[in-house]
């Protein structure tokens, strides 16, 4: 949003502020959450890969922003030769995001993701293949 902090004489515009301020508060307000999706993706990549969007659509279905890193690196760096780019930027992603999701049995990858989500202070949630929640044991 821009909106012009100083008026025509140069002055600060205070009311301006107040306006921009107030319009930002509710921005944050009203945004959602972005969620890592962590789920398999070695195996059988072709369902998994399925699995991946179906959960992404049932994160959209809570109001949250899904970030699936394996939806979107297999596009250009190859799993088998390249996993450890993959999972730099699955880190580096990780990051930013608000929670993490864990989908289905947890995998060896997805254990490095939980692990570091905890250690940067995320809320992780876990759910079965069928999207039911569960507490991890």
């Amino acid at each position: 949003m821009c909106i012009e902090r100083f008026n025509s004489e140069g002055y600060v515009d205070r009311t301006a502020q107040f306006a921009l301020a107030k319009v930002e508060a509710e921005e944050r307000k009203n945004a959602w959450p972005v969620v890592y999706v962590c789920s398999a993706y070695r195996g059988n990549e072709r369902v998994n890969v399925l699995r991946a969007r179906n959960y992404c659509r049932f994160v959209v279905s809570k109001k949250r922003v899904p970030i699936a890193p394996h939806l979107l690196f297999p596009q250009f760096v190859t799993e088998a030769t390249e996993r450890g780019l993959a999972m730099k930027m699955d880190c580096l992603l990780l990051r930013r995001c608000d929670e993490v999701w864990a989908f289905g049995e947890i995998t060896e990858g997805m254990s490095m993701e939980i692990e570091m989500a905890a250690d940067e202070g995320k809320r992780v949630r876990y759910f079965t293949r069928d999207l039911k929640e569960v507490t991890r044991v």
